[in-house]
């Protein structure tokens, strides 16, 4: 089993950029797919992106390639997600979460979960 904490969340202006972390304790981290995903109020969760276990290869949703970057150091047992150009779209509560059996996914089937931090850009 693997606990997820995310951190980095805040308001930021539209332009703006931030970076989320995501730590990990328990079970070995480089086990785990990570990926990210949001919440927006009122809108279901949607996948933003993922990380596989050593790192070499990433996936993104359209509506955030080019603008995010996920990172992982295994290591420190973290993942992040470097967003730039931040849009008031991109506001909503994200989570970081751990897959352990398989490849990359898109969809919810993800293990363990994170509590999520806010994230909110105001234009």
């Amino acid at each position: 089993q693997v606990q997820l904490v995310e951190s980095g969340g805040g308001l930021v202006q539209a332009g703006g950029s931030l970076r989320l972390s995501c730590a990990a304790s328990g079970r070995t981290f480089s086990i785990y797919i990570m990926g990210w995903f949001r919440q927006a109020p009122g809108k279901e969760r949607e996948f933003v992106g993922a990380i596989s276990r050593g790192g070499a290869s990433t996936y993104y949703a359209d509506s955030v390639k080019g603008r995010f970057t996920i990172s992982r150091d295994n290591a420190k047992n973290t993942v992040y997600l470097q967003m730039n150009n931040l849009k008031p779209e991109d506001t909503a509560v994200y989570y970081c979460a751990a897959r352990e059996l398989g490849v990359i996914t898109t969809t919810s089937k993800y293990d363990y979960w994170g509590q999520g931090t806010q994230v909110t850009v105001s234009s």
